[in-house]
């Protein structure tokens, strides 16, 4: 049964954080149409509570109050090699072969150590596939004599139990595997045949040592139906957490704009993680991570930010302020994601991590931008100074620059209240060079008459055939229609 969740006015007031509560009293208009007639989809509980996020540690990258009057980064990720076994359709990075210049283990241990007086509390390792790199256990040795925690992201293709007891012995607590969706879906995405069955494996093996399983998701026009079935594959491995992102064109995603979600999308977006997260995760102690392209503000947001019951909300990119990222061979950005070519600071070779953070313009833009640096729709919303455009990674990915960010919520709500609907055409290709983008231009049109409630679907796929799409399903598309959304174009 399609069940409506049930808001009255005193409800939306208690929705807000104790920075955005006014702003819900004053955005009835945007929010109530929305409130009152989205389904939480697919069997939500008559009487379902407000969900609550799973009594955890907090992170030990979540900002504390001596951290404001430091100022200075907290987590670092950190690309330890470009070097990659899997083909993925959607790498920003676009990793295969490792980077002609890659640090040595010196010069890795040195940054390990820059990185401690830096005052860092969290590295993650990533790739390319940071496994493929063999000193990696003594860099992550390194990370945990330090006193930093040390963590990793993985397509888990060979993640072997040898490795897995590295891991261990080096002191990784976190280890967080790739899964895009079903095994045919998967396979497609990760570009390599048994990818679905080899993170699988990988994941099984994480979750039954020391180390805490994570799992990473991008959501994207082939996963997003499949993600109510993929959940019950994560319950399954005994995850302690599940972290999302959509997809951004970078990099080999920038070469498929077919299978990238429209702004208009998050309409549905947002109502079916709040279901999962009430129905499927939150039950089980599993944490849902949105990512920092995933928001922001609406009706959803003290419902799924992290820690959102306790006044938590999204408060601007992080980037160059809160996290850093290093590139394989030593290039320092704001943020990992983020375009080579525009946002390197400095190399680890050239100038310290410190000096870099401090006086170098790209990371100082990030972290000291004001509204007068946003442009389009978010230089007059009302969240605009607080928000800050959102993501960076994803608008300059999209549109050459920061500032201006179509996929958020609650401009999605704004625009629907109007009969309206923003669409993103690609206008340029991208260079074919690890982290390019192309061109997208915005186009605003006439938002379609959308089917009655019960009848509404998820890109095409109706509500009962996502609701009862088995975690065995190969997926939930024809080959054909995969082949077509990873088509370059």
């Amino acid at each position: 049964m399609i069940l409506r969740r049930t808001w009255n006015k005193k409800t939306l007031v208690t929705l807000a954080t104790p920075g955005t509560r006014q702003t819900i009293a004053s955005c009835r208009m945007c929010m109530v149409p929305r409130l009152m007639s989205t389904p939480i989809l697919i069997r939500m509980p008559t009487r379902a509570p407000m969900p609550t996020e799973p009594k955890a540690r907090r992170p030990v990258r979540a900002v504390r109050p001596e951290d404001l009057e430091r100022g200075t980064p907290l987590y670092c990720v950190w690309e330890i090699t470009l070097a990659c076994d899997l083909g993925c359709r959607h790498c920003g990075s676009r990793a295969g072969k490792a980077r002609p210049d890659e640090l040595s283990t010196k010069e890795c241990l040195e940054v390990v150590d820059q990185l401690a007086k830096l005052g860092i509390r969290e590295v993650t390792l990533i790739g390319g596939e940071a496994y493929l790199r063999e000193d990696w256990p003594q860099i992550a040795a390194e990370i945990t004599r330090q006193g930093m925690v040390c963590s990793m992201t993985t397509g888990g293709r060979d993640l072997s139990a040898k490795r897995v007891e590295q891991a261990v012995e080096s002191g990784i607590r976190i280890i967080s595997v790739s899964l895009d969706g079903l095994q045919q879906t998967h396979d497609a995405l990760r570009g390599r045949k048994g990818a679905f069955e080899s993170a699988l494996a990988s994941a099984r093996r994480i979750a039954d040592s020391p180390i805490r399983l994570g799992v990473n998701t991008q959501i994207n026009r082939l996963s997003l139906p499949e993600l109510p079935a993929l959940v019950d594959v994560l319950v399954e491995l005994g995850i302690n957490a599940w972290q999302l992102q959509l997809t951004v064109p970078m990099g080999r995603a920038a070469d498929r704009p077919e299978l990238l979600l429209q702004p208009y999308d998050l309409l549905e977006v947002f109502p079916l993680l709040a279901y999962l997260k009430a129905t499927k995760l939150s039950p089980r102690g599993i944490g849902l991570y949105p990512g920092n392209n995933i928001g922001y503000f609406g009706p959803y947001e003290q419902m799924l930010r992290f820690r959102g019951e306790e006044g938590v909300h999204w408060s601007g990119c992080s980037a160059g302020k809160w996290s850093i990222g290093l590139e394989a061979d030593g290039k320092i950005k704001g943020c990992p994601s983020l375009p080579t070519q525009h946002y390197t600071g400095a190399n680890v070779r050239d100038l310290s991590i410190a000096e870099t953070v401090a006086t170098t313009p790209e990371l100082k833009y990030l972290r000291e931008r004001t509204v007068e640096d946003l442009w389009g729709y978010c230089r007059t919303c009302y969240y605009a100074a607080e928000c800050k455009a959102g993501c960076s990674w994803t608008s300059h990915s999209l549109l050459g620059k920061t500032g201006n960010n179509p996929y958020c919520i609650h401009r999605a709500m704004d625009f629907e209240r109007r009969g309206q609907r923003e669409r993103v055409v690609k206008v340029e290709g991208a260079s074919g060079k690890p982290f390019d983008t192309g061109r997208f231009e915005i186009v605003v049109e006439a938002m379609e008459e959308r089917a009655p409630l019960e009848l509404r679907t998820i890109l095409g796929r109706s509500q009962e055939e996502v609701a009862s799409l088995s975690g065995d399903a190969p997926s939930i598309w024809s080959l054909e229609h995969i082949r077509q959304a990873l088509k370059r174009s």
